[in-house]
């Protein structure tokens, strides 16, 4: 596995932001710091240790893997595939194992896509997750090792939102498209998992509306019985999964195999705005 051309041309150097090339296994810049591709095909362009419980442990990249897979968030999929479809370059901030952006390129024959994520564990599913798809390891807070005006859409699912950065790495006109919860998402797994902020597209609009026009949204509502595998894999793919040994939350969680779980995401399209006063 390796990296696309493309995102080859899109990457910088995480040290001095000059361009990259790709010589055998090795990312280089012209002032000679170099990142050696993992041999999953990803490449990690961090240069400094992230704090323990940042990034997705091996168990959550698991059970998020496994989650997916089951098809509980296709309809989620489906929605953010149409919302992101586009030629040039894709850029999924957060993208995890790959599942959504995988996804859009299904249904964009001329894009290719890169795949941030500050867990390395995650990535190494990512790299594998599309032929046309390329992987970094990344802070998405920290500024982004990626060029100018380079995408032509950036995927925002569950993730960060660092608006500066969209904003910055977007051509003209580019497209944000962003999946948040809405309130009632996964409700009735209670404090198994994170509860929706109420405020949440309120302070999605404050965040973005600066720097993007939000163009249109679709709400994905769907109510489904989890397995008891469903439900165990999406509590242990979230934060919880930091904590699953805490306040017998493995034990209540065979309580709520088989119940009726809500999916409740609004993913909404922003265009970048041209003039930023």
């Amino acid at each position: 596995m390796s990296l696309p051309d493309r995102v080859i041309e899109a990457l910088r150097c995480s040290v001095c932001a000059e361009p990259v090339s790709l010589t055998g296994r090795t990312l280089r810049c012209a002032r000679r710091h170099s990142f050696d591709l993992a041999r999953q095909g990803y490449v990690n362009l961090l240069h400094a240790r992230i704090p323990a419980g940042t990034a997705d442990t091996a168990p959550m990249v698991d059970a998020r893997a496994a989650f997916l897979s089951s098809g509980a968030y296709a309809p989620l999929a489906d929605a953010v595939a149409a919302a992101g479809s586009g030629a040039g370059l894709i850029i999924d901030a957060g993208a995890g194992p790959g599942y959504y952006l995988s996804r859009v390129l299904d249904d964009a024959p001329n894009a290719v896509g890169l795949a941030l994520d500050v867990s390395a564990i995650a990535l190494r599913r990512a790299a594998r997750a599309h032929s046309r798809l390329g992987a970094a390891v990344w802070n998405l807070w920290e500024p982004w090792p990626v060029g100018d005006g380079v995408a032509s859409v950036v995927l925002d699912v569950f993730s960060p939102r660092n608006a500066a950065e969209f904003h910055r790495v977007l051509e003209p006109g580019g497209k944000l498209v962003v999946a948040s919860p809405l309130p009632g998402h996964l409700g009735e797994l209670g404090d198994l998992v994170l509860a929706v902020d109420s405020r949440k597209e309120e302070r999605l609009e404050a965040s973005l509306g600066g720097l993007f026009v939000r163009e249109s949204g679709v709400e994905v509502v769907r109510t489904q019985a989890f397995r008891a595998e469903q439900v165990r894999d999406v509590v242990a793919m979230g934060p919880a999964g930091f904590h699953l040994d805490r306040d017998g939350r493995r034990e209540r969680l065979a309580a709520v195999a088989g119940r009726e779980v809500t999916l409740a995401v609004s993913v909404s399209v922003w265009r970048k705005r041209a003039e930023v006063s």
